[in-house]
């Protein structure tokens, strides 16, 4: 029973390392103060749009979907849902992430800043 449990282990952390591993928590009060860079364009509040849509409950969504924001034909047809990894990837460098975007933001470039911003991304609902 042991050795199942060492190779059950060893399996999960094997997966994690060769997959760069989960994103690390990130710190709720310090992706408030990094979003400071994107309130300029994106709202916090529900249904409250500006350049960009808004942010209410986007952890978990589906891209494009915002109720009254005109998407970009590339953002619509990106198919994307707003889970941790993807907005990681999506933050880093946006208009990479989704070609032909919209969004002008050249992105977080520190994985730590990332983290925050979506740690306080998640308590948006």
């Amino acid at each position: 029973m042991k050795k199942i449990g060492f190779l059950a282990t060893a399996l999960a952390v094997g997966m994690m390392i060769s997959s760069g591993g989960a994103l690390a928590a990130g710190d709720v009060a310090k992706g408030k103060k990094v979003f400071k860079k994107c309130k300029i364009c994106h709202a916090v509040k529900k249904g409250k749009n500006k350049i960009g849509p808004s942010l209410f409950g986007v952890v978990g969504r589906k891209a494009a979907t915002a109720k009254g924001f005109r998407f970009s034909k590339a953002m619509k047809k990106s198919k994307l849902t707003w889970d941790e990894a993807t907005l990681d990837k999506y933050l880093k460098k946006p208009r990479k992430a989704v070609k032909g975007t919209r969004m002008v933001f050249p992105g977080l470039r520190s994985k730590k800043d990332r983290a925050n911003v979506i740690a306080y991304l998640k308590t948006l609902k």
